[in-house]
This record gives C-alpha cells, structure tokens and sequence, in this order.
C-alpha cells in the first residue's frame, strides 16, 4: 500500500480483576501495521481485544494497569514517534513460564507521560469515531460548535468567522441534511445517523493522518448503517486517509478494508489482504476465519429458512486463556498430527503467503 503510519508490536494490555485477584489479558501481544492511504479492517466476537488495541493506540486506558507491554510506532510529519516511549521505566513485570503472573506500575506517572505524548496528536494527527455518537459528542455545546472548535485548535484557522464556514462545508460533505440548521442544533435534536455524520465531520475537520472508527455503525437501523458505510467509502476515496476501522459486521469490512486482522482472545489470528482473508472459498484460511464467514447468513439460507450457522463452544476466558491455540478447544479441524501441539503451545503469527500470516500449526510447514 505505501509506506508504513502505524506500526504495533507485541502490544499488551492487561487489567486487574480484584474479585479473581488475576490479570484480564484484553490484549495479549499483538502486532500489525497500517500504510498510509490503507483501510485496515479488524474484526472478531466482542472480547476479542479490537477496542481495546484502539483505546491503547490513542492513550485512552482508564482501568489499570493499562498497557505493559509493546511499541507503537506512528509515522507523520516527516518523523517517527513512539506512542508508548519510556513504557520500561514505568512497569515491572514478573514472569513464569513465559505468563506475566505480577505488574506493577506507576499509574499516575505513566499517565502524565501519556498525556504529553498524545496531547499533541489526539483530533489533530489521530482522531477517533467511537461506538456511541451521542456519548462522543457534549449534550450542551452546539453540534457546529464542536466541530469550530476542532478546526480552531487543530488547524492554521484560527477565525471564527471562517472556522464556522470550514464546519458547515463539512457537515456538507458528511451529506448531513440542512447544514446551517443542524449547525446550532445540540446533539438531543438529532437522531443517532445524523449524530454520526456530525462525529465523522468532527472526526475529519482536522484531516488527521490517521482515522479510528470503532463500530461506526452499531446501535443504528439496517438503512442507516447503509448510509454511513456508503458515506465513509466516498471519503475514503476522496480523502486517503488511513483508517483503523473496527467491526463486527464482516459485510462492512470488506466493503471498506483493503486489508484485515481477524483477533480472537486478544490475539491477531490472520492478517492479510481482504480479498483473501474475506472470501469464503480462498485457502488456506485460519479455522476461526472459517467460522466466522461461515455464521453470516447467506440468501439461500433465508429462503430455505434454514438454521444460522454458530461457532460452538465459548470465547475464552481472558483470565485464563489456554496455553496452546487460543481457539483450540472450539475449532473443528483438528488432526492428529497437530492435536498435541494445538493443546500445549500456541501458533507463531507466519507467512503463508506474501502479505497473508494465518497462527496456526495446520500450516506451520
């Protein structure tokens, strides 16, 4: 696609469970990369660590201990900037059997860091569209307002005059209907899709380097969804910009993505280009990303109105995650010969293809 924007690697973020006095492995070493002009899709069942790689990226971990582990290289402005620098100096960890069994961390000093780091680069160079427009937006500020307010602080306009004709143009672009009106509505007059739209014209008033959009159509109707997914293929087509885009709709994803990242139990189990990872008759495909097409439903199910297809079994549990294969004890391909492998060690992430990595011992040779 180009040259590299982000770059993730052996990313962990754990938090602690004081009623089972353990560690919710949330993230648990992942890598990837996103080019610039790339759409990177990362799909998985909830708990499989996709907001939460998200949350890590832009410095926003409440819950402790946070991230303990990993780099996050952002590429922009002509240099290179590690999100998580200094990380060491901050966290000790204790180690056994290759598990981190005891963190400690200096939360509040980590923070400060944190925010010195990322105060420079959050709505400016990385900007974010959460899950719930409405909760991202402030209930008593004017929708236009907070959109002003991004281009006044993030960009060379410092005006107000020519601050509110940048946000009105975008709430155009955004194809949000009667800009000037909607411009001095607050957030509780609109309805969840416009609510969306002003959140991606905020989103985008800046024209970061790197955009995140966490689940950008949950919570809306079936049209809407529609909408939104349609919208954001036409700026990404005029704009390039490089996108993180979470979700659980699969349909979504490869609509929009050029590449994707299928994670289960906080770990990346495939990553390759979407055309291969995506497509149900391509081979060789992980067993996780197998089942997960296969659960969609198709049209022949709905006029045969047969049953969905369902993944037995449950998503493990993040405090106690297997030591072999994370998706061992539900997948249906299993031999012989890899059996005892699968049960006692886990994958490496490998090349099996250029481009294309899958984290299984089916095709460890």
């Amino acid at each position: 696609m180009g040259a590299p924007l982000l770059e993730i690697e052996s990313l962990r973020t754990y938090f602690y469970s004081r009623s089972k006095r353990a560690f919710i492995r949330a993230v648990d070493g992942v890598t990837l990369a996103l080019a610039r002009g790339e759409t990177l899709g990362v799909v998985g069942e909830s708990g499989s660590g996709k907001s939460v790689t998200a949350l890590s990226i832009t410095g926003l971990i409440g819950a402790g201990p946070g991230v303990i582990g990993g780099t996050i290289a952002f590429h922009a402005d002509g240099g290179e900037q590690n999100l998580l620098a200094d990380l060491e100096r901050y966290v000790d960890r204790k180690e056994v059997d290759g598990r981190i069994v005891e963190v400690s961390k200096d939360e509040a000093g980590w923070r400060r860091k944190v925010e010195r780091i990322m105060a420079p680069l959050r709505g400016k160079a990385i900007s974010v569209i959460f899950q719930n427009p409405k909760a991202a937006l402030n209930p008593f500020v004017r929708v236009g307002e907070q959109i002003t307010e991004v281009i006044r602080l993030h960009t060379p306009t410092k005006g107000a005059r020519e601050a509110r004709e940048q946000a009105l143009d975008w709430l155009r672009r955004v194809k949000i209907d009667s800009p000037r009106l909607r411009f001095d509505n607050y957030p509780y007059g609109l309805s969840g899709g416009m609510c969306q739209r002003a959140v991606i014209a905020m989103a985008l008033a800046a024209e970061p380097s790197l955009l995140i959009a966490d689940e950008p159509t949950t919570g809306l109707d079936a049209t809407i969804q529609s909408e939104i997914v349609g919208l954001l293929a036409e700026l990404k087509a005029e704009i390039g910009i490089a996108t993180l885009l979470i979700s659980h709709d699969i349909r979504v994803i490869s609509r929009l993505a050029d590449n994707v990242a299928v994670m289960y139990g906080g770990s990346v189990m495939e990553h390759g280009p979407a055309a291969d990872v995506l497509a149900a008759r391509f081979a060789p495909k992980h067993p996780y990303t197998t089942a997960l097409l296969a659960s969609i439903p198709s049209e022949q199910n709905v006029r045969d109105k047969g049953y969905l297809t369902v993944i037995e079994g449950e998503v493990p549990d993040a405090v106690d995650l297997p030591r072999g294969c994370r998706f061992y004890a539900r997948c249906n391909r299993v031999t012989d010969g890899v059996r005892d492998r699968c049960a006692q060690r886990e994958p490496a992430l490998q090349e099996i293809a250029p481009g294309h990595r899958i984290r299984c011992w089916l095709y460890a040779e």
